[in-house]
């Protein structure tokens, strides 16, 4: 059993989150947090444990995990949780007088954070309640600190000036508000900002900080603005906007739908605004696009017995059939019901975080060639393929106007690259620059290679990926159909961002592989990685030029090359300028010798030929 958990455990993904402890039952007997579940988890399953731990960890028949946006957001989640289930095996909620709440009274001069068993009349505020005591004392030290507020026992303002500092101070988690020179207005707008936080406002407090910041670095003050950048990476880190305790989400059910090597439907549930749990239900990938099968899965989930219903739950995509299915589960829960799309804001991030739970339950629960292969599957029937793409061969042009014109060749095998099958080629007998004919004579020049019989241009690929439209595909096809052979043949369209957007035929006509995740980084990935290949060989071949005649000559290192190439912009404006303009750029004797060099007398100007190919390329 435990090594079956150990298993499951290490396919866990290295996120913060909340693990759920399960007996034989089904019964919730521990929750804890963990900044990298992964890790946490797999811990509980090798090694010796202390007796309490090690009698939970007998009783241990599964366990399911939640992952969170943050780890502040964990911290919040495991309260939920703990308050929901009384796990057997928290014991430290025993010594807890019910649940308990943070207080905080800004009519104070200086007024603290300090946790409660309950709720008071006395004007002051409260937040909660939450789950434990220590989870309590947890959020009060994460917002100290990000907004390095005092979280140690000294009275204010009684013993400000009394005493040197405390290791706080000295660690940079607190401004030193003990120092005789500390401003109890600066203390309040802290405390004030705290208080931000705990009504799930940061988002307002984030902006206010980036304007005060942007203004002090406009008025000069650059150590105030600096201490403000710091304070707000510090809050922005916590990446808490409340989702897992903001009242605007009491009774929603947020869901998640994510196709992979299997098909994952994840369920939140959120309950007087707390996110108490998660279902999850893996199958096989449904015949459906996402909108039906979403609107399927969600009419044969909530119509099933089930513990409460939500008022409203969340769904990833529009579906057809909104309105009707509204009614259904209204009539059957015997209240109303609603069903929403969020586009933006909070309700977006739920429907986010759902996302990224079913992305990593798929993660966790097939393997990497299992993910690979079914990838490819989807794109096999995406394009229409009559073979499996095994091998795909993508091509990319890169030049320096009409100069230097190359092209890369990738190669990816069930999904994974091939380098040692990457193959370059340096365009020839170009007077200007064509990325059109460009492609031809590349995909030319690989495929001849393929019919000379040339090991290292075998085999042939399953798939022919080209970067650029349509036109630039139907010259690859051109190209292959002058050598007799035929393949399936795609351009990768970018979007206004330089992304990938979708592929296209010679034809003109656009294949969406945005709904496929894995689909879409796949083709993204190959896109990138073709680019990168062509460009860094063209930026060798440069490189190479610019040394091939600047390296020669007296007084020019590698440092007075760069700044001659970076003014004049090629080697022939550097050959063609005066005595004068070089002397801009370089010192009067290194700009004479420069001179010198490409005017010898009696001999023409040395030739700034590209230098010969390296070996791998042809």
């Amino acid at each position: 059993m435990l090594e079956s958990l150990s298993d499951k455990a290490n396919r866990l993904p290295l996120l913060p989150g909340v693990y759920i402890m399960l007996d034989a039952h089904g019964e919730v007997i521990y929750v804890g947090k963990a900044k990298k579940l992964k890790n946490r988890v797999s811990s509980y399953f090798h090694g010796e444990h202390l007796p309490k731990v090690a009698a939970m960890v007998e009783k241990v028949a599964d366990f399911n995990v939640i992952v969170a946006g943050s780890e502040f957001e964990a911290l919040v989640l495991e309260n939920s949780l703990i308050k929901r289930h009384k796990p057997h095996y928290n014991i430290l909620l025993k010594d807890d007088k019910g649940y308990p709440f943070i207080r905080l009274d800004m009519r104070e001069e200086y007024p603290r954070m300090s946790v409660v068993s309950r709720a008071g009349k006395d004007g002051a505020r409260y937040y909660g309640p939450f789950g434990g005591r220590s989870q309590s004392f947890g959020i009060i030290g994460a917002i100290s600190k990000a907004l390095l507020l005092p979280d140690c026992s000294r009275k204010f303002p009684r013993d400000i000036g009394r005493e040197r500092p405390c290791l706080n101070y000295h660690m940079g988690s607190c401004a030193g508000w003990c120092l005789a020179d500390s401003s109890a207005e600066d203390y309040r707008r802290g405390m004030r900002q705290a208080a931000l936080i705990l009504e799930g406002k940061s988002a307002e407090l984030i902006d206010d900080l980036k304007k005060q910041m942007e203004q002090a670095a406009e008025e000069l003050r650059f150590e105030r603005a600096a201490e403000l950048r710091d304070r707000l990476r510090a809050i922005e880190g916590l990446s808490n906007r409340q989702r897992v305790i903001a009242t605007a989400f009491a009774d929603t059910d947020a869901v998640g739908f994510c196709r992979g090597a299997k098909s994952c439907f994840t369920v939140l549930h959120f309950v007087d605004g707390n996110l108490v749990g998660k279902d999850v239900e893996m199958m096989d990938e449904p015949l459906e696009e996402d909108s039906e099968a979403v609107s399927g899965l969600v009419r044969q989930y909530f119509t099933a017995h089930r513990g409460g219903w939500p008022k409203t739950i969340l769904l990833p995509c529009e579906i057809e059939d909104r309105e009707d299915l509204e009614e259904l589960l209204s009539e059957t829960a015997g209240r109303r019901i609603y069903i929403e799309t969020p586009k933006r804001g909070e309700r977006m991030r739920l429907i986010e975080s759902a996302a990224l739970n079913a992305r990593e339950e798929i993660q966790r629960r097939t393997t990497a060639a299992q993910r690979r292969s079914k990838t490819l599957e989807w794109l096999q029937k995406a394009l229409e393929l009559e073979r499996f793409p095994e091998r795909i061969e993508a091509f990319d042009i890169s030049n320096l106007g009409d100069t230097g014109i190359v092209a890369g060749m990738t190669v990816h095998v069930d999904g994974k690259p091939k380098k040692k099958d990457y193959r370059r080629f340096r365009i020839r007998d170009l007077a200007q620059q064509d990325d059109y004919a460009s492609m031809y004579q590349a995909v030319s020049r690989r495929f001849q290679h393929y019919l000379d019989g040339d090991e290292k241009f075998s085999p042939l690929p399953d798939l022919l990926l080209i970067d650029g439209g349509d036109r630039h595909a139907e010259k690859a096809v051109e190209a292959l159909r002058d050598l007799g052979l035929s393949l399936p043949v795609f351009g990768m369209v970018k979007d206004d961002r330089h992304r990938t957007r979708a592929l296209i035929t010679p034809e003109g006509r656009e294949i969406g592989i945005q709904g496929n995740q894995a689909v879409f980084a796949l083709i993204g990935n190959i896109q990138e990685e073709t680019h990168r290949y062509s460009i860094e060989y063209q930026r060798s071949l440069r490189q190479e030029a610019y040394g091939s005649s600047l390296d020669k000559i007296p007084g020019v290192g590698a440092k007075r090359r760069d700044e001659l190439i970076r003014a004049f912009k090629s080697v022939r404006a550097i050959r063609e300028a005066s005595v004068e303009q070089l002397r801009l750029v370089v010192p009067k004797n290194t700009a004479q010798a420069i001179y010198d060099y490409y005017h010898q007398e009696g001999g023409e100007a040395p030739c700034e030929s590209s230098p010969e190919a390296p070996a791998d390329a042809d």
